[in-house]
């Protein structure tokens, strides 16, 4: 004789399991990411408007109140933070490369770091 698990024996183990693999999916979410990029604005994204120096109409649309972005490929990242320290890495990376420390939430990082990048 075989042994035939009921269907709420089976239905209570895939709710289990799917439980304990959405709750690891949100806990990875939820760890800091590095993302490597070149540092932009939100306004202008990935193609400057201005002529002249990418650097040049990064800073220029920054301060009339745009947030710095992150291009990766083809997406463009806006960055959040109000740190000094961030904010003054950002400003002297503008149109170059930068690594961005923090959490990605839809076309958003909340930034926890900036440095150089390669």
């Amino acid at each position: 004789m075989s042994f035939v698990p009921s269907n709420f024996a089976f239905w209570l183990a895939t709710l289990i399991l799917g439980a304990s693999l959405s709750g690891s999916t949100t806990f990875a979410a939820d760890q800091p990411q590095t993302f490597t990029g070149k540092v932009s604005d939100a306004m202008c994204g990935a193609n400057h408007m201005m002529a002249g120096e990418g650097s040049a109409c990064v800073r220029a649309c920054v301060n009339k109140g745009s947030k710095y972005a992150l291009v990766v490929g083809d997406k463009v990242y806006a960055l959040d933070t109000s740190d000094k320290t961030a904010l003054s890495e950002l400003d002297k990376l503008a149109d170059r490369q930068a690594k961005v420390t923090g959490q990605a939430k839809g076309d958003t990082i909340t930034v926890s770091a900036v440095a150089a990048g390669k």
